[in-house]
């Protein structure tokens, strides 16, 4: 199928405006498949990855926007170029009198001198500039840019110690600073407990069943998925439990991550001793560590409020759990044994590996997709999935796909699924699932076998997709939906030892 490239010479767009215009390119008629990038030579690899790399795109600049399509004809990829120009038109127009649109670090500082903080989100070529820019002008720094060089992270992150400010990222997901949230974060009140996070979605888990429980963060702090490094040496997250150390308003202390390198896990070890405030810390299978997100939060809210934490294997009574594996287990035919997780999130996918690993044998040890007979968990937000396309907490297109190719297959029994939400989030996400979920239970049962589906809801009330609604969503369309992605994962697991014992 033919491949169009359109580019745009001298027309920057930040990262979060290219995956939104991806996303709805895909909507076009005619379209098949769609990517809005600019022209970096990273972004130009990953197009010619994706087979979407056309003579004018090879050509591109990394200033230059590259609108790259396959189509079914010319009419087609010129009716998604015109939708991206339409699109990008509507953002440029002019703005209103009285509401300032700053263009530039030194703009945006003149209408808001009292800034203390600056969210870049550019190509990771650039990114490094701009951090120091806003370092420079005294701010903190989010990093939601990603490929951004180590060695830039590390020089970044060495100066803003020198000048006493933060600098989270790169590849910062999530933040609550202050109540405010940043980046995918969650609406969760104000309280005593603070985060340490270099996960997004496993700050998001943390945060939202802290405020399932009635309590609520002072400040959680991203630190990027490399800060926990021995080359980056845990810069930011050392800094990050000394300052919440010294808040009042922080009472006890979360940290949040994968294994750290065992350099940093030293400096860790000793910054957590020397703490006069509780803490509880959550890395992945780590011994020593909270078994699971949903624990780190509950023994966080229990330290707050002087009990003795617990952890929990299910909410629910044994005989609610005992019937629920029943039920979905007999719908399942000989021969579907397997779970299989499609995820957005990469820490939640990571957590779910390590609990189905605890009651089954033969799982995948990694998030990537491996094929063959195992039972398997995906992150679909990892590179490899997202070439040329959102990431899936902004457009289930991916997931959608992934979900009907698993149910295909005659041995998948379960299909274990994260729903997050939050802002930036995509505006109803499981909203979006069902369709492919129906598809899904259609195609099983046109083999002759049922389809177990398992879920869990990262989010809270006050979010814009509010979680009861999401909640209500899924189980109208027949997904047991449990309350966090731990329990989510070990009823799955349950289900099919039970699938495969008959």
């Amino acid at each position: 199928m033919p491949v169009w490239n359109f580019v745009r010479r001298s027309f920057y767009q930040d990262s979060v405006t290219l995956m939104r215009l991806t996303r709805d390119l895909e909507a076009v008629p005619g379209v098949r498949r769609a990517a809005v990038m600019m022209g970096t030579p990273p972004n130009r690899a990953v197009l010619a990855q994706a087979g979407l790399l056309a003579a004018d795109g090879e050509s591109a600049a990394p200033a230059d926007l590259v609108i790259a399509v396959r189509a079914d004809d010319e009419a087609g990829a010129r009716a998604a170029r015109d939708a991206v120009d339409a699109a990008l038109a509507v953002s440029r127009t002019p703005v209103p009198a009285g509401r300032a649109h700053p263009r530039t670090l030194a703009g945006a500082l003149a209408v808001l001198p009292d800034a203390s903080l600056a969210l870049i989100s550019v190509p990771g070529i650039y990114a490094g500039a701009e951090a120091r820019r806003a370092l420079a002008a005294g701010l903190h720094v989010m990093l939601f840019s990603d490929n951004v060089p180590v060695d830039t992270e590390i020089a970044l992150k060495r100066e803003a110690a020198a000048r006493g400010l933060f600098v989270m990222g790169p590849d910062c997901g999530s933040a609550l600073l202050g109540g405010v949230p940043l980046g995918f974060a969650n609406a969760v009140p104000r309280g005593r407990i603070g985060l340490v996070a270099a996960s997004g979605t496993g700050l998001q888990e943390v945060s939202c069943r802290i405020a399932a429980e009635g309590d609520g963060v002072s400040h959680a702090i991203g630190v990027g998925g490399r800060d926990l490094s021995d080359a980056v040496g845990g810069a930011t997250a050392l800094r990050a439990l000394a300052a919440l150390a010294a808040d009042a308003a922080t009472e006890v202390i979360v940290l949040i991550g994968k294994p750290p390198g065992p350099a940093v896990a030293a400096r860790l070890a000793e910054a957590l001793g020397g703490l006069a405030k509780p803490s509880v810390v959550y890395f992945p299978g780590a011994a020593g560590t909270a078994a699971t997100l949903e624990d780190a939060a509950l023994a966080a809210v229990a330290l707050a409020r002087g009990e003795v934490p617990h952890p929990v294997e299910f909410s629910l009574p044994a005989s609610d759990v005992a019937r629920l594996v029943d039920e979905q287990a007999r719908t399942l035919s000989p021969g579907q044994r397997f779970v299989r997780g499609v995820y957005s999130g990469g820490t939640l996918a990571r957590e779910a590996v390590t609990l189905l690993r605890q009651r089954l044998d033969d799982v995948a040890p990694d998030v990537l997709g491996a094929e063959g007979k195992a039972h398997r968990v995906v992150d679909l937000g990892e590179d490899v999935f997202t070439v040329g396309r959102p990431h899936p907490m902004i457009d289930g297109t991916v997931r959608r796909e992934r979900i009907l190719s698993e149910a295909a297959e005659p041995a998948t029994a379960v299909l274990l699924l994260d729903v997050v939400l939050g802002y930036g989030a995509h505006s109803d996400p499981a909203g979006e699932l069902v369709p492919a979920l129906a598809g899904a239970r259609r195609a099983a049962a046109g083999g002759g076998r049922g389809l177990a589906i398992v879920a869990s809801v990262t989010g809270t009330e006050r979010d814009p997709q509010v979680c009861s609604v999401q909640v209500a969503a899924l189980r109208r369309a027949g997904v047991v939906v449990m309350p966090s992605n731990a329990q989510a994962a070990r009823l799955a697991g349950l289900i099919a030892a039970r699938a495969a014992a008959r």
